[in-house]
């Protein structure tokens, strides 16, 4: 998540600096070097955003079908993912693991680059 992803984020959630810094358990120091992009946002924080937008998008709408319907993975697939596993399709670019392009990605850096082009995560935000 870059500098511009960060702020377009955090204005579609419609907070102040220092509100999504009280959320996500920063400081507002931190959520300015975000945005200034003198700071890299680490993968827990891009997670929490992440997160935070799909939940304000859910929040009147309907929940998005399964990503192993909208990915029309097989059954040996999904035994293998723990999105399947723990029936939290609308989820996938949430867990690590994830059976994705055929197989799990080695890190969230990898698994952000599938999941910000996935129609799942997408259709979310």
């Amino acid at each position: 998540m870059d500098k511009q992803d960060f702020l377009v984020a955090r204005k579609k959630l419609g907070k102040t600096q220092k509100r999504l810094a009280e959320i996500l358990g920063s400081s507002t120091k931190a959520i300015q070097g975000y945005e200034q992009g003198w700071r890299f946002v680490p993968p827990h924080v891009e997670r929490q955003i992440f997160f935070l937008l799909s939940r304000r998008r859910q929040k009147g709408g309907t929940i998005p079908s399964p990503c192993w319907e909208i990915k029309k993975c097989p059954p040996e697939r999904r035994k293998q993912c723990p999105a399947w596993e723990f029936q939290a399709g609308e989820l996938c670019w949430f867990i690590n693991g994830t059976i994705c392009e055929c197989q799990a990605q080695k890190n969230w850096k990898e698994k952000m680059a599938i999941c910000r082009e996935c129609e799942v995560l997408q259709a979310l935000l």
